[in-house]
């Protein structure tokens, strides 16, 4: 196990992060920063994939160890870890890093793990296949486009659940607008209801200059309807 880095050393890590904006630099650094990720969150406080799952396990109704659950930019399978010790069993996962797949398959939670740049390549799994579809931490500015969402909702069963999150912080102000106006859209569409929205304040600690302390963040939880 890597040793633990400070806070300056890991918010430094993740500013140079968001200075690199192409893509190929993007997933480079992901692919590097794999082996560390667990450690280097935890000294964040990032709340976001246990908050997720605490929502899903909540409302959830049906069958958990039969449920299907589709894990999209599930990176080294933190978010498919808290579900299964929540009782969740299938698990199918989708990113974009192939450092970070290599860490998810040797959790042994997956069935299946999918190679994917989300927005850029189709999400390689069938329509109306999963009872669960989460995606954790990537719908910010600079990662995914709000588009996406629309494959969320493709990929989840009529009746099935997606949960997705977002931080709150100022970098990320527009991109929530424009995710939640998306949100609102299919909602009006009746393509989905919403079942709990969670407005989080004690998010994960804020790394940005202009920030300090925590970032607040939200849980989303939408049932499709049709």
């Amino acid at each position: 196990m890597a040793d633990t880095k400070s806070f300056t050393e890991v918010k430094n890590k993740i500013l140079s992060a968001h200075e690199n904006v192409a893509l190929e630099n993007k997933l480079r650094f992901y692919n590097t920063w794999a082996e560390n990720y667990e450690q280097d969150v935890a000294v964040l406080e990032y709340r976001a994939p246990v908050l997720a799952a605490e929502c899903v396990a909540s409302f959830f109704k049906g069958d958990k160890e039969r449920a299907l659950v589709l894990d999209v930019a599930c990176g080294t399978g933190l978010v498919s870890a808290h579900l299964r010790r929540m009782g969740f069993c299938q698990f199918v996962g989708v990113d974009g890093s192939d450092g970070m797949l290599d860490l998810a398959r040797k959790t042994g939670l997956y069935q299946e793990l999918k190679q994917c740049i989300l927005g850029q390549d189709t999400l390689p799994v069938q329509n109306e296949s999963y009872d669960i579809v989460v995606i954790v931490g990537s719908l910010s500015v600079g990662h995914v486009p709000v588009r996406v969402i629309q494959e969320l909702w493709q990929a989840t069963k009529p009746g099935g659940y997606v949960c997705m999150t977002t931080r709150g912080n100022a970098d990320n102000q527009d991109y929530k607008t424009e995710m939640e106006r998306m949100v609102r859209m299919m909602e009006e569409e009746k393509r989905w209801s919403c079942v709990t929205v969670n407005e989080v304040e004690e998010w994960e600690r804020a790394v940005s200059e202009h920030e300090s302390g925590y970032i607040s963040g939200t849980v989303y939880l939408y049932q499709r309807t049709y």
